[in-house]
Protein backbone atom coordinates (compact mmCIF):
# COMPACT_ATOMS: atom_id res chain seq x y z
CA UNK A 1 0.00 0.00 0.00
CA UNK A 2 1.64 3.22 -1.33
CA UNK A 3 1.48 6.11 0.83
CA UNK A 4 0.74 4.49 4.28
CA UNK A 5 4.03 6.16 5.86
CA UNK A 6 3.51 9.17 7.30
CA UNK A 7 5.27 11.58 9.29
CA UNK A 8 4.34 14.10 11.93
CA UNK A 9 1.66 16.31 10.34
CA UNK A 10 2.14 20.16 9.49
CA UNK A 11 0.45 21.21 12.45
CA UNK A 12 2.81 18.73 14.83
CA UNK A 13 5.92 20.41 12.64
CA UNK A 14 4.71 23.87 13.18
CA UNK A 15 4.51 23.13 17.11
CA UNK A 16 7.63 21.49 17.40
CA UNK A 17 9.23 24.24 15.98
CA UNK A 18 8.27 26.87 17.74
CA UNK A 19 8.48 25.26 20.86
CA UNK A 20 11.81 24.17 20.41
CA UNK A 21 12.58 27.88 19.32
CA UNK A 22 11.21 29.01 22.30
CA UNK A 23 12.83 26.70 24.78
CA UNK A 24 16.16 27.77 23.28
CA UNK A 25 15.64 31.43 24.09
CA UNK A 26 14.54 30.24 27.16
CA UNK A 27 17.43 28.47 27.81
CA UNK A 28 19.38 31.00 27.04
CA UNK A 29 18.20 33.39 28.79
CA UNK A 30 18.59 31.39 32.29
CA UNK A 31 21.81 31.08 31.56
CA UNK A 32 22.46 34.74 31.36
CA UNK A 33 20.48 34.88 34.35
CA UNK A 34 22.58 32.50 36.03
CA UNK A 35 25.71 33.91 34.66
CA UNK A 36 24.47 37.48 36.10
CA UNK A 37 23.58 36.87 39.17
CA UNK A 38 26.52 35.25 40.12
CA UNK A 39 28.33 38.23 38.92
CA UNK A 40 26.22 40.95 40.23
CA UNK A 41 26.69 39.50 44.19
CA UNK A 42 28.93 42.61 46.11
CA UNK A 43 30.44 42.04 50.17
CA UNK A 44 31.50 44.37 52.86
CA UNK A 45 35.15 44.41 53.75
CA UNK A 46 34.99 42.49 56.92
CA UNK A 47 37.72 41.83 59.27
CA UNK A 48 39.59 38.56 58.49
CA UNK A 49 38.11 35.93 61.53
CA UNK A 50 34.97 37.31 61.00
CA UNK A 51 31.82 35.26 60.66
CA UNK A 52 28.60 35.64 59.50
CA UNK A 53 25.61 34.08 59.59
CA UNK A 54 23.84 32.83 56.31
CA UNK A 55 20.90 31.24 55.87
CA UNK A 56 21.30 29.87 59.25
CA UNK A 57 24.64 28.52 58.63
CA UNK A 58 27.92 30.30 59.99
CA UNK A 59 30.30 31.05 57.08
CA UNK A 60 33.97 33.05 57.50
CA UNK A 61 34.57 36.05 55.82
CA UNK A 62 37.17 34.95 53.42
CA UNK A 63 34.36 32.83 51.67
CA UNK A 64 30.95 35.21 52.17
CA UNK A 65 31.42 36.02 48.85
CA UNK A 66 31.36 32.45 46.99
CA UNK A 67 28.85 31.23 49.49
CA UNK A 68 26.51 34.75 48.38
CA UNK A 69 26.97 33.88 44.44
CA UNK A 70 26.30 30.11 44.25
CA UNK A 71 23.29 30.92 46.65
CA UNK A 72 22.38 33.44 44.43
CA UNK A 73 22.63 31.28 40.88
CA UNK A 74 20.44 28.67 43.18
CA UNK A 75 17.38 30.27 43.58
CA UNK A 76 17.87 32.02 40.03
CA UNK A 77 18.43 28.60 38.81
CA UNK A 78 15.17 26.95 40.52
CA UNK A 79 12.96 29.72 39.60
CA UNK A 80 14.51 30.01 36.03
CA UNK A 81 13.69 26.45 35.78
CA UNK A 82 10.11 26.55 37.13
CA UNK A 83 9.64 29.52 34.46
CA UNK A 84 11.39 27.75 31.63
CA UNK A 85 9.25 24.22 32.25
CA UNK A 86 5.84 26.34 32.07
CA UNK A 87 7.00 28.52 28.85
CA UNK A 88 7.66 25.49 27.18
CA UNK A 89 4.63 24.27 27.75
CA UNK A 90 2.50 26.95 27.25
CA UNK A 91 4.30 27.90 23.68
CA UNK A 92 3.76 24.04 22.96
CA UNK A 93 -0.14 24.77 24.06
CA UNK A 94 -0.77 28.08 22.36
CA UNK A 95 1.43 27.00 18.74
CA UNK A 96 -0.55 23.58 18.87
CA UNK A 97 -4.17 25.61 19.38
CA UNK A 98 -3.20 28.69 17.28
CA UNK A 99 -1.84 26.25 14.16
CA UNK A 100 -5.16 24.82 14.12
CA UNK A 101 -7.32 27.48 13.15
CA UNK A 102 -4.46 28.93 11.03
CA UNK A 103 -4.35 25.76 9.05
CA UNK A 104 -8.08 25.47 9.19
CA UNK A 105 -8.09 26.39 5.57
CA UNK A 106 -5.51 24.11 4.00
CA UNK A 107 -7.89 21.37 5.37
CA UNK A 108 -10.80 22.33 3.79
CA UNK A 109 -8.67 22.79 0.42
CA UNK A 110 -7.76 19.48 1.21
CA UNK A 111 -10.94 18.37 1.82
CA UNK A 112 -12.35 19.83 -1.37
CA UNK A 113 -10.14 17.99 -3.41
CA UNK A 114 -10.50 14.74 -2.11
CA UNK A 115 -14.69 15.11 -2.88
CA UNK A 116 -14.20 16.55 -6.03
CA UNK A 117 -14.49 14.46 -9.47
CA UNK A 118 -15.64 14.96 -12.49
CA UNK A 119 -19.30 14.69 -11.62
CA UNK A 120 -18.71 17.31 -8.44
CA UNK A 121 -16.40 20.33 -10.01
CA UNK A 122 -19.27 22.82 -8.62
CA UNK A 123 -17.63 22.90 -5.04
CA UNK A 124 -16.30 25.76 -3.82
CA UNK A 125 -14.13 26.91 -0.73
CA UNK A 126 -15.06 30.06 -1.03
CA UNK A 127 -12.26 31.06 2.03
CA UNK A 128 -13.61 34.09 4.07
CA UNK A 129 -11.60 36.09 6.57
CA UNK A 130 -7.96 38.32 6.56
CA UNK A 131 -7.02 37.80 2.85
CA UNK A 132 -3.34 36.39 3.51
CA UNK A 133 -1.34 33.69 2.07
CA UNK A 134 -3.30 30.97 3.00
CA UNK A 135 -6.58 32.65 1.41
CA UNK A 136 -4.92 33.30 -1.66
CA UNK A 137 -3.99 29.79 -2.30
CA UNK A 138 -7.84 29.27 -1.51
CA UNK A 139 -8.91 31.56 -4.26
CA UNK A 140 -6.14 30.03 -6.43
CA UNK A 141 -7.96 26.89 -5.95
CA UNK A 142 -11.44 28.23 -6.56
CA UNK A 143 -9.94 30.08 -9.92
CA UNK A 144 -8.56 26.40 -10.91
CA UNK A 145 -11.95 24.56 -10.22
CA UNK A 146 -13.61 27.72 -12.19
CA UNK A 147 -11.39 26.49 -15.63
CA UNK A 148 -11.27 23.01 -14.71
CA UNK A 149 -15.37 22.81 -14.60
CA UNK A 150 -15.52 24.94 -17.89
CA UNK A 151 -12.87 22.66 -19.47
CA UNK A 152 -14.75 19.74 -18.28
CA UNK A 153 -17.79 21.20 -19.75
CA UNK A 154 -16.65 22.02 -23.02
CA UNK A 155 -15.63 18.45 -23.24
CA UNK A 156 -18.84 17.01 -22.94
CA UNK A 157 -20.70 19.02 -25.35
CA UNK A 158 -17.88 18.42 -27.35
CA UNK A 159 -18.30 14.97 -27.44
CA UNK A 160 -22.21 15.22 -27.19
CA UNK A 161 -21.93 17.10 -30.37
CA UNK A 162 -19.51 15.10 -32.16
CA UNK A 163 -21.58 12.11 -31.74
CA UNK A 164 -24.66 13.72 -32.92
CA UNK A 165 -22.80 14.50 -35.66
CA UNK A 166 -21.13 11.10 -36.40
CA UNK A 167 -24.36 9.27 -36.31
CA UNK A 168 -26.64 10.99 -38.57
CA UNK A 169 -23.97 9.48 -41.33
CA UNK A 170 -24.04 6.15 -39.46
CA UNK A 171 -27.81 5.77 -39.64
CA UNK A 172 -28.23 6.96 -43.03
CA UNK A 173 -25.79 4.29 -43.77
CA UNK A 174 -27.60 1.57 -41.85
CA UNK A 175 -31.34 2.82 -42.78
CA UNK A 176 -30.34 2.56 -46.59
CA UNK A 177 -28.82 -0.87 -46.21
CA UNK A 178 -31.82 -2.10 -44.51
CA UNK A 179 -33.91 -0.73 -46.66
CA UNK A 180 -31.90 -2.25 -49.87
CA UNK A 181 -31.26 -5.27 -48.54
CA UNK A 182 -35.30 -5.87 -47.12
CA UNK A 183 -36.15 -5.69 -51.19
CA UNK A 184 -36.00 -8.60 -52.79
CA UNK A 185 -36.77 -7.44 -56.21
CA UNK A 186 -33.88 -4.13 -55.93
CA UNK A 187 -32.23 -4.14 -58.89
CA UNK A 188 -29.14 -2.35 -60.13
CA UNK A 189 -30.21 1.36 -60.35
CA UNK A 190 -31.08 0.36 -57.35
CA UNK A 191 -27.86 -0.42 -55.59
CA UNK A 192 -26.17 2.14 -57.20
CA UNK A 193 -28.38 4.38 -55.87
CA UNK A 194 -27.83 3.21 -52.12
CA UNK A 195 -24.00 2.95 -53.09
CA UNK A 196 -24.27 6.97 -54.16
CA UNK A 197 -26.00 7.21 -51.02
CA UNK A 198 -23.49 5.76 -48.49
CA UNK A 199 -20.29 6.91 -50.26
CA UNK A 200 -21.79 10.42 -49.28
CA UNK A 201 -22.40 9.53 -45.94
CA UNK A 202 -19.13 7.77 -45.21
CA UNK A 203 -17.36 10.90 -46.98
CA UNK A 204 -19.22 13.45 -44.76
CA UNK A 205 -18.34 11.35 -41.71
CA UNK A 206 -14.57 10.76 -42.70
CA UNK A 207 -14.12 14.55 -43.00
CA UNK A 208 -15.82 14.66 -39.56
CA UNK A 209 -13.06 12.55 -38.22
CA UNK A 210 -10.31 14.21 -40.37
CA UNK A 211 -11.69 17.41 -38.43
CA UNK A 212 -11.67 16.02 -35.01
CA UNK A 213 -8.44 14.89 -35.72
CA UNK A 214 -6.84 18.24 -36.90
CA UNK A 215 -8.62 20.13 -33.89
CA UNK A 216 -7.06 17.62 -31.38
CA UNK A 217 -3.96 17.75 -33.10
CA UNK A 218 -3.43 21.28 -32.61
CA UNK A 219 -5.34 21.97 -29.24
CA UNK A 220 -3.06 19.13 -27.84
CA UNK A 221 0.57 19.13 -29.13
CA UNK A 222 0.28 23.08 -31.19
CA UNK A 223 2.66 22.84 -34.14
CA UNK A 224 5.24 20.83 -35.01
CA UNK A 225 7.35 22.21 -38.09
CA UNK A 226 8.07 26.18 -38.39
CA UNK A 227 8.74 27.31 -42.37
CA UNK A 228 8.70 30.77 -43.85
CA UNK A 229 5.08 31.05 -45.29
CA UNK A 230 3.60 34.03 -46.97
CA UNK A 231 -0.27 33.78 -46.61
CA UNK A 232 -0.70 35.62 -50.01
CA UNK A 233 0.62 32.63 -51.46
CA UNK A 234 -1.60 30.14 -48.98
CA UNK A 235 -4.78 31.74 -50.00
CA UNK A 236 -3.91 31.49 -53.87
CA UNK A 237 -3.02 27.59 -53.05
CA UNK A 238 -6.64 27.30 -50.83
CA UNK A 239 -9.03 29.32 -53.67
CA UNK A 240 -8.30 26.93 -56.46
CA UNK A 241 -10.58 23.68 -55.62
CA UNK A 242 -12.74 26.06 -54.50
CA UNK A 243 -13.28 28.53 -57.21
CA UNK A 244 -15.54 26.23 -59.39
CA UNK A 245 -18.10 26.31 -56.62
CA UNK A 246 -18.21 30.23 -56.55
CA UNK A 247 -18.28 30.71 -59.90
CA UNK A 248 -21.50 27.71 -60.01
CA UNK A 249 -22.91 30.39 -57.18
CA UNK A 250 -22.50 33.24 -59.50
CA UNK A 251 -20.23 35.00 -56.24
CA UNK A 252 -18.40 38.23 -57.41
CA UNK A 253 -14.62 37.78 -55.76
CA UNK A 254 -12.09 40.33 -54.88
CA UNK A 255 -8.87 39.35 -54.09
CA UNK A 256 -5.92 41.52 -52.62
CA UNK A 257 -3.18 39.64 -51.80
CA UNK A 258 -0.07 41.86 -50.75
CA UNK A 259 3.05 40.44 -49.21
CA UNK A 260 2.03 39.02 -45.69
CA UNK A 261 5.01 36.98 -44.41
CA UNK A 262 5.05 34.39 -41.54
CA UNK A 263 6.03 31.48 -40.20
CA UNK A 264 4.63 28.27 -39.38
CA UNK A 265 3.19 25.03 -41.02
CA UNK A 266 2.21 25.40 -44.50
CA UNK A 267 -0.75 22.51 -44.30
CA UNK A 268 -2.14 23.84 -41.05
CA UNK A 269 -2.19 27.69 -42.43
CA UNK A 270 -3.36 26.23 -45.71
CA UNK A 271 -6.13 24.90 -43.90
CA UNK A 272 -6.83 28.53 -42.11
CA UNK A 273 -6.97 29.81 -45.29
CA UNK A 274 -9.19 27.27 -46.95
CA UNK A 275 -11.52 26.68 -43.77
CA UNK A 276 -12.37 30.46 -44.10
CA UNK A 277 -12.59 30.53 -48.05
CA UNK A 278 -15.33 27.53 -47.73
CA UNK A 279 -17.46 29.40 -45.14
CA UNK A 280 -17.51 32.23 -47.40
CA UNK A 281 -18.78 30.51 -50.57
CA UNK A 282 -20.70 27.96 -49.07
CA UNK A 283 -22.60 30.62 -46.00
CA UNK A 284 -22.72 32.57 -49.18
CA UNK A 285 -25.84 34.17 -50.97
CA UNK A 286 -26.56 33.33 -54.66
CA UNK A 287 -24.89 36.10 -56.66
CA UNK A 288 -23.49 37.18 -53.71
CA UNK A 289 -19.40 38.61 -52.73
CA UNK A 290 -16.26 38.10 -51.44
CA UNK A 291 -13.27 39.91 -50.49
CA UNK A 292 -9.52 38.50 -49.73
CA UNK A 293 -7.30 40.77 -48.46
CA UNK A 294 -3.38 39.73 -47.38
CA UNK A 295 -1.00 42.13 -46.24
CA UNK A 296 1.85 43.51 -43.84
CA UNK A 297 1.11 46.03 -40.76
CA UNK A 298 4.01 46.57 -38.26
CA UNK A 299 4.48 43.45 -36.75
CA UNK A 300 2.05 41.29 -37.83
CA UNK A 301 0.87 39.62 -41.17
CA UNK A 302 -2.99 39.49 -41.46
CA UNK A 303 -5.40 37.48 -43.84
CA UNK A 304 -8.88 38.91 -43.90
CA UNK A 305 -12.39 36.84 -45.65
CA UNK A 306 -15.16 38.93 -46.46
CA UNK A 307 -18.47 37.83 -47.60
CA UNK A 308 -22.30 38.58 -47.74
CA UNK A 309 -24.84 36.05 -46.61
CA UNK A 310 -27.66 35.33 -44.01
CA UNK A 311 -27.60 37.96 -41.13
CA UNK A 312 -25.39 37.56 -38.10
CA UNK A 313 -26.50 38.86 -35.00
CA UNK A 314 -23.06 40.62 -34.02
CA UNK A 315 -23.60 39.41 -29.85
CA UNK A 316 -23.54 35.64 -31.55
CA UNK A 317 -20.47 35.96 -33.83
CA UNK A 318 -18.23 35.33 -30.68
CA UNK A 319 -20.11 31.79 -30.61
CA UNK A 320 -19.24 30.80 -34.18
CA UNK A 321 -15.75 29.83 -33.23
CA UNK A 322 -17.15 26.91 -30.76
CA UNK A 323 -17.30 23.92 -32.44
CA UNK A 324 -20.50 22.42 -34.24
CA UNK A 325 -21.61 26.09 -34.61
CA UNK A 326 -22.75 26.67 -38.47
CA UNK A 327 -23.93 30.53 -39.19
CA UNK A 328 -25.46 31.09 -35.01
CA UNK A 329 -27.32 27.63 -35.25
CA UNK A 330 -26.29 24.60 -33.65
CA UNK A 331 -26.18 21.41 -36.10
CA UNK A 332 -28.52 22.21 -38.39
CA UNK A 333 -26.97 22.82 -41.57
CA UNK A 334 -26.86 19.85 -44.18
CA UNK A 335 -22.71 20.45 -45.27
CA UNK A 336 -19.55 21.10 -43.65
CA UNK A 337 -18.56 19.87 -40.48
CA UNK A 338 -19.07 23.06 -37.85
CA UNK A 339 -15.48 22.83 -36.39
CA UNK A 340 -14.32 25.01 -40.00
CA UNK A 341 -13.34 28.81 -37.33
CA UNK A 342 -13.00 26.46 -34.31
CA UNK A 343 -9.92 25.10 -36.18
CA UNK A 344 -9.20 28.05 -37.78
CA UNK A 345 -9.01 29.69 -34.28
CA UNK A 346 -7.29 26.70 -32.68
CA UNK A 347 -4.53 27.01 -35.51
CA UNK A 348 -4.16 30.57 -35.68
CA UNK A 349 -3.65 30.23 -31.30
CA UNK A 350 -0.46 27.74 -31.61
CA UNK A 351 1.06 30.08 -33.99
CA UNK A 352 0.54 32.63 -31.38
CA UNK A 353 -1.95 34.85 -33.40
CA UNK A 354 -5.53 36.44 -32.90
CA UNK A 355 -8.65 36.18 -34.95
CA UNK A 356 -11.42 38.12 -34.88
CA UNK A 357 -15.05 37.75 -36.59
CA UNK A 358 -17.44 40.67 -37.49
CA UNK A 359 -20.68 40.47 -38.73
CA UNK A 360 -21.53 42.44 -41.85
CA UNK A 361 -24.17 45.11 -42.22
CA UNK A 362 -26.98 43.94 -44.02
CA UNK A 363 -26.01 40.03 -43.91
CA UNK A 364 -22.39 38.31 -44.14
CA UNK A 365 -19.21 37.87 -42.19
CA UNK A 366 -15.91 39.35 -41.73
CA UNK A 367 -12.70 36.92 -40.23
CA UNK A 368 -9.60 38.25 -40.00
CA UNK A 369 -6.39 36.91 -38.62
CA UNK A 370 -3.34 37.98 -37.47
CA UNK A 371 -0.02 35.98 -37.36
CA UNK A 372 3.36 37.32 -36.23
CA UNK A 373 4.87 38.87 -38.94
CA UNK A 374 8.59 37.15 -40.55
CA UNK A 375 10.73 39.97 -41.69
CA UNK A 376 13.97 38.94 -43.66
CA UNK A 377 17.37 38.97 -42.65
CA UNK A 378 19.25 42.28 -43.25
CA UNK A 379 20.15 42.68 -46.45
CA UNK A 380 18.47 40.37 -48.19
Amino acid sequence: MTGSRRGPGLRGRITLLATALVALVAALLLWLGWMLAGNAVTTPNLPAGTTVIVDGVPVKAEQLAEVLRDSARLRVLVAGSIAFVCVVLATALLAWTFTDRVLKPLRDVTGTARRLSAESLGERISLRGPRDEVAELADTFDAMLDRLQATFSAQRQFVANASHELRTPLSVIRTELDVTLSDPNADADELRRMAGVVRSATMRAGHLVEALLLLARTDGMGIGLVEPVDLASVVDTAWQPIAADAEKRGLSTTFHTGPSPSAGDPALLERVAGNLLENAVRHNVDGGWIDVRTGLAAEWSSLRVSSSGAVVDPERVEELFESFRRGGVDRTAHEGTGLGLAIVRAVVLAHHGTVVAEAVPGGGLTVTVHLPARRPPVGQ
